[in-house]
């Protein structure tokens, strides 16, 4: 199962709308006048064609043919005259059509209906026990942690986000009882759609992804009384869980990492405005990557259920980052803003506050 595709006369405006359109999933935008076909394999197409003359609608047709499997919904976006658009859409076998001026969260929840009526949250559910999976056996049982095992876990990650949704994913890790694997899955699906939301590239979303997954693995060595208690922790239990960082980059600073994934796990609780630790970093001591992973971080513990917690609803908790300026990044927050209304629905709780 591939990306959701769009198809578009207009790649930037494509482009656009992909970025408006994230929450859904992971787009791949595609030039309609691009002499080179679409891959096969797309799990949802949207189109986005103004200029729907006789030559764009052959060249739509054969977008379609190559890239559309048997029972993948089809969005068409009504530009110009409805009854001649919908006449188009009939004859290119169209699931249903839309107004293309329709406000952004029309379109997604149109997307987000037809996509779960085609691939079902159970699919999210199989990716995230294979990740749960995943977890245990490389990070919860005494092995290194290697380049290649990271390559492998971010790998089910991204894969997972691309063939599902953020929502699902949310939905599903939510489900999970023990809170360590529960929260870095979470921080990982995040940072997925994160970058889609901030259009990065493969390599550049594969790498924050990777950062993510990775951001607590020194977590392993903290004691699984601290871990899993049922309860707040204590003045000096905290302060055990606060050495998860320098443990973490302790546990990978020879194992060939880079410079970059290391500076995530050790600062990923560092703020801007030198209030974090380990180290009290300040403003541009802080790397972009830390900053991104540092968001994905607080949304995920606000949102995900703890044994002393419910998870809080995501608008609540996006309205947390927003307060937290001067100590986020208010850009990236801003940029965050489409993930966290992904899945609005995904949680629901009371207004807690971060604590790890």
């Amino acid at each position: 199962m591939g990306e959701f595709l769009l198809i578009t006369d207009d790649v930037h405006r494509g482009r656009r709308l992909a970025r408006d359109l994230v929450e859904c999933g992971s787009w791949r935008v595609h030039d309609l006048y691009d002499e080179a076909l679409p891959t096969a394999g797309a799990r949802l197409i949207l189109s986005d064609v103004e200029g729907l003359h006789s030559e764009a609608l052959v060249r739509l047709r054969r977008a379609l043919d190559q890239a559309r499997g048997k029972g993948v919904p089809y969005l068409f976006l009504v530009h110009g005259n409805a009854a001649r658009a919908e006449a188009q859409a009939r004859i290119l076998g169209a699931t249903d059509t839309l107004a293309a001026n329709a406000a952004g969260h029309l379109i997604t929840g149109k997307l987000a209906t037809m996509s779960r009526t085609w691939l079902p949250a159970a699919a999210a559910q199989r990716h995230t026990l294979r990740a749960k999976s995943f977890l245990a056996d490389a990070f919860f049982s005494n092995q290194a942690v290697t380049p290649a095992v990271a390559e492998t876990g971010t790998e089910l990650i991204v894969q997972a986000i691309r063939e599902t949704s953020v929502h699902d994913w949310v939905q599903s890790v939510q489900r999970f009882d023990d809170v360590t694997h529960q929260h870095c899955l979470l921080v990982a699906g995040l940072a997925v759609a994160f970058s889609g939301a901030l259009g990065l590239g493969p390599a550049d979303r594969h790498h924050l992804a990777k950062a993510a997954l990775l951001h607590d693995v020194g977590k392993t060595k903290i004691p699984t009384a601290i871990l899993n208690k049922p309860g707040k922790l204590d003045e000096a239990e905290f302060a055990v869980m606060r050495t998860h960082p320098a443990e973490g980059h302790a546990m990978l600073v020879a194992g060939g990492f880079d410079a970059s994934l290391l500076a995530v796990v050790r600062s990923h609780h560092e703020m801007l405005d030198g209030s974090g630790y380990p180290d009290r970093l300040k403003e541009a001591e802080i790397p972009d990557l830390v900053r991104l992973v540092t968001i994905c971080d607080i949304h995920a513990a606000l949102i995900e259920r703890r044994p002393y917690k419910a998870p809080m609803e995501a608008t609540k908790a996006y309205a947390i980052l927003e307060t937290m300026a001067g100590r986020l990044d208010a850009d990236l927050v801003r940029a965050f803003r489409p993930v966290a209304h992904a899945h609005t629905k995904a949680a629901m709780g009371a207004r807690e506050q971060y604590v790890a």
